[in-house]
């Protein structure tokens, strides 16, 4: 039910009224007063309930929207879960906190699911592409994260920053993007399962073989259905919840998105955040450049904890994932967002 609130002063001659006249005339304010706001309330987090879309205009700014704290909440509820190996049942019910939480944010989630040969045999893997309203014509931008960890016979490895810090992130993104519907509209977010390799990233005959299960089917798909000609580029975050946080960008890294990244970093003075690697990363933006869509990844690769039973959620930063989600928000809504040309010259 919604609720009226309306802002009135009794007239000065309200006394004379009788009862009668004075309880009609104030049903009739109550009803068609000036000045009413009407709220319509939408579900809380955790509750069930259709999801409202936002009256008024959308922020302005609106990456200053975006919550660290929000999304390490996000991040802590991942990691509760365990280790999420591909397959297993703590990932299925990490994909139910992500989908529940997209849902709620007025989210479409579309599970892909397909089945590869791993070095541990066959494993099934779920892709979660949400997109925001009912088509899958409008979208122009992929901001992606995987949400899987590794598999580890000797340790109890969460993934707090591989893994659950970028999912916690994506979610968080979800919220504050539906704030804004049009530019949501123009966004596809993909959680990719089977980012790790089972055993070690491999290739045979020049073709990976193990690792970037998730990426490598959704970009062949991308290319098989012709939406890869849809995308204009895309954003991968992975290990971004370092408290000393450093953005290693690879040196393939696709020139003029690369640039606009800087540009946003400049603009929130976030520039320092932000190095270069020697050496190439392989990551899940790699099948999406191969599929011709220009993706940059926005990876904390020099992180001390990577791949150890001590990638824990002690070692995040809220301060981290703020940064990151407003250095994307602010790209999306100053650049990626507006009718641009396809990115060339990789």
């Amino acid at each position: 039910m919604a609720t009226t609130i309306c802002s009135a002063s009794s007239g000065s001659l309200a006394w004379k009224m009788s009862k009668r006249l004075l309880s009609a005339a104030l049903a009739l304010l109550l009803a068609f007063g000036t000045g009413c706001k009407r709220h319509v309330p939408t579900a809380a987090p955790g509750q069930t309930g259709a999801y409202v879309p936002p009256s008024g205009p959308p922020p302005a700014e609106i990456w200053k929207e975006f919550s660290g704290e929000k999304a390490l909440a996000h991040v802590k509820a991942q990691c509760d879960l365990g280790p999420r190996p591909s397959g297993s049942a703590e990932l299925e019910k990490a994909r139910a906190l992500i989908t529940a939480e997209l849902t709620r944010n007025g989210w479409n989630v579309e599970r892909q699911t397909f089945t590869d040969t791993t070095p541990r045999g066959p494993v099934t893997f779920v892709n979660l592409i949400a997109r925001y309203g009912g088509s899958k014509k409008t979208q122009q931008t992929v901001v992606c994260s995987h949400y899987d960890t590794k598999i580890f016979d000797t340790i109890q490895f969460v993934g707090a920053s591989d893994g659950a810090s970028s999912t916690g992130a994506l979610m968080e993104l979800a919220r504050v993007l539906s704030l804004d519907p049009a530019l949501a509209q123009r966004v596809e977010l993909v959680f990719f399962d089977g980012e790790e390799a089972v055993v070690q990233y491999r290739q045979t005959n020049g073709v990976l073989t193990d690792g970037l299960y998730g990426s490598r089917h959704y970009a062949k798909d991308l290319a098989t259905t012709g939406r890869a000609k849809q995308l204009r580029s895309g954003v991968l975050w992975d290990m971004i919840g370092n408290s000393r946080l450093n953005i290693t960008l690879s040196p393939d890294s696709p020139a003029p998105l690369m640039q606009e990244i800087f540009a946003a970093a400049d603009a929130l003075r976030l520039r320092p955040i932000f190095s270069l690697s020697e050496r190439t990363i392989l990551d899940d933006h790699s099948p999406l450049n191969e599929a011709g869509i220009p993706t940059i990844d926005l990876i904390g690769f020099d992180y001390p904890y990577w791949h150890t039973a001590d990638d824990t959620f002690d070692k995040l930063s809220a301060q981290s994932l703020q940064s990151v989600g407003a250095i994307t928000l602010h790209w999306l809504k100053t650049t990626a967002g507006q009718p641009a040309k396809k990115y060339v010259g990789q």
